[in-house]
């Protein structure tokens, strides 16, 4: 499956105790294609992030395996803009799933109450 990755499961896997380190792993070895788009590398990169933790990042998610943020995936994202409840207060969160719609991906979120409301959206499944 094709998983595009949200800031709230690259915080957990990669900052603190790494408590979802061993899903992400699990992933991986059961065949998930894992990608990260832009919008959640600048979410990321924004916050105190330290160099090793920039390195683990680097190492899961390399610039070349970056999902942009382009013109088709504005197009989708203004849609899901207008279609969506207080719109205003979650750009990013469109944005990123609208990345998620555009790639025909799964979006892997531990907010998924954000995101359940997103028309066309996939969530990855939890176990």
């Amino acid at each position: 499956m094709t998983v595009h990755v949200d800031t709230s499961l690259l915080v957990d896997s990669l900052t603190g105790p790494l408590r979802s380190a061993p899903l992400l792993a699990q992933a991986v070895r059961g065949g998930d294609l894992l990608y990260l788009s832009t919008i959640t590398l600048f979410e990321w990169l924004r916050g105190p992030r330290s160099d090793e933790e920039r390195a683990r990042q680097e190492a899961l998610f390399p610039a070349d395996r970056l999902v942009s943020f382009g013109p088709d995936e504005a197009r989708v994202a203004a849609r899901l803009y207008r279609a969506v409840r207080r719109a205003r207060s979650r750009e990013g969160d469109i944005a990123i799933a609208a990345c998620a719609i555009e790639h025909g991906a799964a979006l892997w979120t531990l907010n998924r109450a954000d995101f359940d409301d997103i028309p066309g959206l996939l969530l990855y499944p939890l176990s």
